[in-house]
C-alpha cells in the first residue's frame, strides 16, 4: 500500500458546518486507521495550522465543510506548506464555493442551469419575482449545506426574505423554481458515480433533512433511464472539469418536470456521514466506505 506517512484528518474548523465536518472527520479516522493508515483528527480551531509540521504530518485528508475549508483558504495554506491535501485547489475550491461564479462558469459552457437573478439592495424585487416566477428558491452564494435557503411562495415576500439573508457569505441568488426531482451524482477523479435520487419529506432538500430526519428516501441506484443516467454523470463529470475540481466532488441536480436535467450546483469537499450521499453512490460500483476514503486519500497533492 501506499505510505501516506502520518496523516491530519482535517475537521471541525470554524464554519456554520463545523458539527457536520467533526461528524464526517470521525468515520474517516476510523476508516483509514482499519486500512492501516497512520491517521489523526486535526481541528484547526482547537491547534494552529502550523502544527501539523511540528507535530511531524506529512499528508492532510481535508474535511473541512464551509468557510475556511472548503473555499481555498485552508488549501492556499496547505500549499505554502507544502504539505499535500485532498480535493480541489485554490481556485476549484473558491469557484465551487461560490454558486454564483460557478453557474457563470457553467452558462458560458453551454451547460444546463437554471435562471436565476443575483439580489442587491437596489434590485427590483416585484420584477424578479414576475420573472422568475412563484415559488422561487433565495439562497446566499457562498454558504453550504442549505444554510440561508428559503423558498419564497408568496408574492411581495422577496425583499423580507433578501434582507434576512443578506449577512451571509456572497452575493444572494434567486433561482426558477423546478420541481421534477432533487438528484446528485458523484464524481470520483474523471468518473461519475451512480446518481441518487434524493426524496424529501419535508418541502425540500433542507439542513433538517439533510443531517436531522431519518425518513428523507435515497434512491440509488435512481429512477432515471439508461441514458438520463448516462447523460447526468456526463453533465457531472464536465461539470467538475469546468471549474478544475479535483479528487471526489458531488454535482448536484434538478430535474423538471419534462425531465431536463439542470446543474444545481457542486460540492468539492461532499460530506462523508452516515447521512453522505457520496458513500452512498460508491458503495454501487463495490467500493465500500474505507475504500473509499483511501481511493480519496491517494488524490492527495500540492498545487
Amino acid at each position: 500500500m501506499q505510505n501516506f506517512g502520518k496523516v491530519a484528518v482535517l475537521m471541525g474548523g470554524f464554519s456554520t458546518e463545523r458539527d457536520i465536518s467533526l461528524d464526517s472527520g470521525a468515520a474517516i479516522v476510523a476508516a483509514l486507521k482499519s486500512k492501516g493508515v497512520n491517521a489523526h483528527a486535526f481541528d484547526p480551531k482547537e491547534t494552529p495550522l502550523v502544527e501539523l509540521k511540528t507535530q511531524g504530518f506529512q499528508t492532510a485528508f481535508n474535511i473541512l465543510h464551509g468557510t475556511y475549508g472548503e473555499d481555498g483558504a485552508i488549501q492556499g495554506a496547505l500549499e505554502l506548506m507544502n504539505m499535500p491535501y485532498t480535493g480541489s485547489g485554490v481556485a476549484a475550491s473558491a469557484i465551487g464555493m461560490d454558486k454564483y461564479r460557478c453557474k457563470l462558469i457553467w452558462q458560458a459552457l453551454g451547460l444546463p442551469v437554471p435562471e436565476f437573478a443575483v439580489l442587491r439592495d437596489d434590485s427590483d424585487f416585484d420584477a424578479v419575482e414576475k420573472t422568475l416566477g412563484l415559488p422561487m428558491f433565495v439562497k446566499p452564494a457562498a454558504e453550504g449545506s442549505s444554510v440561508g435557503v428559503v423558498k419564497v411562495k408568496e408574492t411581495g415576500r422577496l425583499k423580507a426574505v433578501y434582507e434576512e439573508l443578506k449577512h451571509l457569505q456572497g452575493e444572494i441568488i434567486a433561482e426558477r423554481f423546478i420541481g421534477g426531482g432533487e438528484y446528485s451524482c458523484p464524481v470520483l477523479g474523471n468518473r461519475g458515480l451512480p446518481s441518487i435520487h434524493i426524496i424529501p419529506q419535508t418541502e425540500f432538500y433542507d439542513w433538517e433533512a439533510k443531517y436531522q430526519r431519518d425518513d428523507t428516501v435515497y434512491q440509488c441506484p435512481s429512477d432515471l433511464s439508461e441514458s438520463d443516467e448516462a447523460l447526468m454523470r456526463e453533465l457531472a463529470v464536465r461539470g467538475a472539469q469546468a471549474i478544475g475540481a479535483e479528487g471526489c466532488v458531488r454535482v448536484d441536480f434538478l430535474k423538471d418536470n419534462d425531465g431536463k436535467l439542470y446543474l444545481l450546483e457542486i460540492n468539492t469537499l461532499p460530506g462523508m456521514t452516515g447521512h453522505s450521499l457520496v458513500p452512498k453512490s460508491a458503495a454501487q460500483t463495490g467500493l465500500d466506505f474505507a475504500d473509499l476514503c483511501l481511493e480519496i486519500l491517494k488524490t492527495a497533492h500540492v498545487g
